[in-house]
C-alpha cells in the first residue's frame, strides 16, 4: 500500500478534503487543527471526502470524519459529501454508520482538485492518545454495532 496523504483545498467555502493510499493515526493532529480551523472559517459551505484514491482509512481517521459531519450538522445544517470508489472502502463506511450522516456517492458532476497535503505535526504520546479517543468515541455514538466494537480499545485508552 502507498503510504497515506491527506490533501485539502479551500474553494471560496467549499473545502475538498482528498486521501490517498494507507491513511493513518500520523495524521491525525494536522487532520484535527485541519477541522478546527474550517469549521471556524466564516464562509465555509460545504465539504467534499474524495477517497476516490484511498487503499485504507484507520478508524481514528474515520472518527475525525464523523466529527466534521456532526458538527457540520449541527453548527451549519450542512451534510458533508463522501466520494467513494472502492469496493472496500464503501463496506467500511457502510459498516460504520456513515450512510446516516454523510451523502456518499460514487461519481462527481464537477472535478475539484485539493491544493496542498497535510504535513505530520510533531506531537506528544498523550494529545495523540486524547484524538485517537475522541475520535472512537464519536464513532461509538453513531450505532450499537461501533459501541460494541470499540468499547475496549477506549476503556484501554481511558485507564492507561
Amino acid at each position: 500500500m502507498r503510504p497515506g496523504q491527506i490533501l485539502v483545498a479551500d474553494h471560496a467555502g467549499v473545502y475538498i478534503i482528498k486521501m490517498t493510499g494507507d491513511v493513518r493515526l500520523t495524521l491525525c493532529i494536522s487532520f484535527d487543527n485541519f477541522i478546527d480551523a474550517m469549521l471556524a472559517a466564516p464562509d465555509f459551505s460545504s465539504v467534499l471526502f474524495d477517497l476516490s484514491e484511498a487503499e485504507a482509512v484507520d478508524s481514528t481517521t474515520l472518527g475525525l470524519m464523523a466529527k466534521i459531519s456532526l458538527l457540520a450538522q449541527d453548527k451549519r445544517n450542512i451534510t458533508p459529501v463522501i466520494l467513494a470508489t472502492n469496493a472496500s472502502i464503501k463496506r467500511i463506511l457502510d459498516t460504520m454508520g456513515f450512510a446516516d450522516i454523510f451523502k456518499i456517492v460514487n461519481k462527481l458532476e464537477v472535478d475539484i482538485e485539493p491544493e496542498k497535503p497535510l504535513s505530520p505535526i510533531e506531537c506528544g504520546e498523550q494529545e495523540v492518545k486524547e484524538k485517537v479517543l475522541e475520535a472512537h468515541k464519536i464513532l461509538m455514538g453513531l450505532n450499537e454495532q461501533n459501541r460494541e466494537t470499540f468499547k475496549n480499545l477506549v476503556n484501554m485508552l481511558e485507564n492507561s
